[in-house]
């Protein structure tokens, strides 16, 4: 089986845990939320991962670059998403702290991505 340059990644690996961690989460939340909150949760959440696999495949640094930076608008999407799940009261504050922790080290790991790809 080949394994695609992206699946070495560890962001993507992080990025592809925190997708899963998201989907259980918004089991959670208001049946009468499945085509709002909780479908735009997961679509962004995918939208990161995607995003990383998309652009390791690109050979263009700007094309690559732009990947990582629309993975990274999916990641603060999905961060606000939760702070307004949170206010509602959809998604207790130890959960939301637990998913921040996540998505700063992915946010952190996507800069570093971003930044070697416009060094070599």
């Amino acid at each position: 089986m080949h394994i695609y340059s992206f699946e070495k990644l560890e962001v993507w690996k992080l990025a592809r845990r925190f997708v899963v961690k998201l989907y259980q989460i918004t089991e959670k939340l208001p049946v009468s939320e499945r085509f709002g909150m909780t479908s735009q949760i997961r679509k962004a959440g995918v939208s990161i991962c995607s995003n990383i696999a998309e652009g390791s495949g690109r050979r263009n640094v700007k094309d690559k670059g732009r990947f990582y930076e629309i993975a990274y608008g999916s990641l603060l999407e999905i961060v606000n998403q939760l702070i307004i799940s949170n206010d509602l009261r959809w998604i207790p504050d130890e959960e939301l702290s637990d998913l921040r922790i996540d998505s700063e080290r992915i946010s952190k790991m996507l800069n570093a991505l971003h930044k070697s790809v416009f060094k070599s």
